[in-house]
């Protein structure tokens, strides 16, 4: 992947409408437009999850690992084909595999891809690792919006 372009966490919270506790991207370390990006997530034990998601021992749900390759992949659609003032709809998740726990101090790496992308709707793919392991993969259908709500 070509390292074209990075996001901090100024310019993400411009493109995404997420703010905490569900803003789930910390920073974007690469993107080829219209193919492939690389962002990061600190999983951080002070997540407000954790006091609920198995209290001793705590594992970074699932869904909150789909909703952070769900973001990244529309930063990825955004930066590519969109606007500053488009929305995303997540319309689908299928294939959705957990293979290790994600814990705290683990730094969730997530790799996305388009797959297909027809008129406003987008197929995007990608696989979260922690220290090379992967830890999920999954696809995603999404249909972006003109115009912020």
């Amino acid at each position: 992947m070509q390292n074209e372009k990075t996001l901090n966490i100024a310019e993400i919270l411009g493109i995404l409408l997420h703010r905490y506790p569900f803003l789930m991207v910390d920073k974007i370390l690469e993107i080829d437009p219209g193919k492939k990006i690389k962002g990061l997530k600190n999983v951080t034990f002070n997540e407000p999850y954790f006091q609920g998601h198995f209290p001793g021992k705590p594992v970074m749900p699932g869904v909150m690992i789909l909703e952070a390759m769900a973001q990244t992949g529309a930063l990825l659609v955004n930066y590519s084909y969109g606007a500053s003032d488009d929305f995303f709809y997540l319309g689908g998740i299928d294939g959705a595999r957990f293979r290790k726990p994600v814990l705290p101090g683990d730094q969730l790496i997530i790799e996305m891809e388009i797959l297909k992308k027809r008129a406003s709707a987008f197929r995007v793919k990608g696989e979260c690792y922690v220290s090379d392991v992967k830890v999920c993969n999954a696809e995603f259908m999404a249909v972006m919006e003109k115009g912020r709500l």
